[in-house]
């Protein structure tokens, strides 16, 4: 081993350890420095130091607790201090930009929503810049230590240097986000796709909160799939969605914007599922979605009510992402499958055509298990901004930075 490496080497064992006690102090505390050492592997003189140091900085505090089964005095265990700790989640989708102030403990503070629309006359990114300084300014108040800033959105993004390459609905070339954002501010800024956020939110607040492998899939007006494997986002620190949406189902099927023709998105996303009930319609007098404007909220509702026309429909939907989520299950073989889009309105039409294809065509011995459940969240919001810093806590990225000062 090279002697230059050694510190490199030593710091990140440094940085795992302190973020494994950090998240065993959030999910069990109070808990004693005894246990600590039990569920964390480690010393009791490392976790002296680890808690000493995150004493010092304000990120954990001791209070007092009866142990169960103890009639004695109480024992000192160990909270985290959250409250002084701040860091702004951002989400920008579907044309509008989200700002939450929250605190260390993921609860939000003060959270505005405005329209954002791609205006020729200013870079993106300035727009971007100005609103967030213009958050700030509104509420430096109720601001106290700023910790870092995460932001999710769609598009074509690289997480790890936090450049947007594409935005939908935005002339946006090689944006570099997370850089000049960085630079503005002097704290750390994460930069995610809103699917792969929504993807971790769901493992670490809903869902599939303590489930080591997990497919989630969202079908909405694109289709895209997040991967939970052995308990960490899947590339979260380079491309993390998977983009199951561009991948080719029916080689002689319509084009698709992506140049590509029968991708799943042409047949699976909201927006092909209406013109395709609207072309049916034509055919199908007797259905009850002649008696009003076919939306996605109109088509559940007359698929729960029978309806044929919707029910084959969606079911189409179901069967189309079926088939490609037996291939994801024969390669991750995950415990959950979660499925988070509007057309879980109609999950007891949509969810059947999604399980039963996944069987038919995936191994047994790996569907024959598998839980498939809607997402916790119908609307993730800034959730997603806000796993991305419990996740950097956990990992200890994020919580070195703070122990640094």
């Amino acid at each position: 081993m090279k002697l230059e490496s050694q510190p490199g080497h030593i710091d990140q064992i440094k940085q795992t350890n302190a973020g494994v006690v950090y998240r065993l102090i959030d999910l069990y505390g109070p808990i004693s420095r005894i246990e600590l050492s039990r569920l964390a592997q480690l010393a009791p003189a490392s976790i002296t130091k680890i808690v000493r140091e995150m004493l010092d900085a304000h990120l954990v505090q001791e209070t007092e607790f009866q142990e169960p089964g103890s009639r004695g005095r109480p024992a000192i265990g160990l909270i985290l201090d959250t409250l002084a700790w701040h860091y702004l989640a951002v989400r920008l989708h579907h044309g509008a930009l989200t700002l939450t102030l929250r605190d260390l403990s993921s609860r939000a503070l003060v959270e505005e929503t405005s329209p954002l629309p791609d205006e020729a006359q200013q870079p993106l990114l300035t727009s971007l810049i100005d609103r967030v300084d213009a958050f700030f300014m509104r509420h430096q108040r109720k601001l106290e230590r700023l910790t870092a800033i995460a932001i999710t959105l769609p598009g074509l993004i690289n997480a790890a240097s936090g450049v947007v390459h594409r935005l939908p609905g935005y002339q946006v070339q090689d944006m570099p986000l997370g850089d000049t954002l960085a630079q503005r501010t002097g704290v750390p800024v994460f930069v995610q796709h809103d699917i792969s956020a929504w993807t971790l939110a769901e493992s670490l607040f809903g869902a599939s909160r303590g489930a080591q492998d997990v497919i989630q899939i969202v079908i909405d007006d694109t289709v895209g799939a997040g991967v939970i494997s052995g308990g960490q986002l899947l590339h979260k620190s380079g491309r993390a969605l998977v983009e199951i949406g561009h991948t080719q189902i029916d080689p002689y099927g319509q084009q698709c914007y992506c140049g590509n023709h029968g991708c799943l998105e042409t047949v699976a996303s909201t927006g092909s599922l209406l013109a395709l009930a609207a072309q049916r319609l034509a055919t199908q007098p007797d259905s009850v979605l002649h008696q009003q404007p076919l939306t996605l909220e109109s088509l559940c509702l007359a698929a729960r009510q029978g309806d044929r026309l919707a029910r084959d429909a969606i079911a189409g939907v179901g069967h189309h992402v079926g088939r490609m989520l037996a291939m994801m299950v024969n390669i991750f073989n995950p415990q959950h499958i979660l499925i988070g889009s509007p057309l879980n309105q109609a999950a007891e039409v949509l969810f059947p055509a999604v399980s039963s294809t996944i069987r038919q065509q995936a191994l047994p011995a790996y569907s024959e298990s598998i839980q498939l459940a809607p997402t916790e969240f119908h609307e993730p919001g800034t959730l997603g901004a806000a796993a991305l810093i419990k996740d950097a806590l956990y990992s200890g990225y994020l919580l070195v930075k703070l122990l640094q000062g």
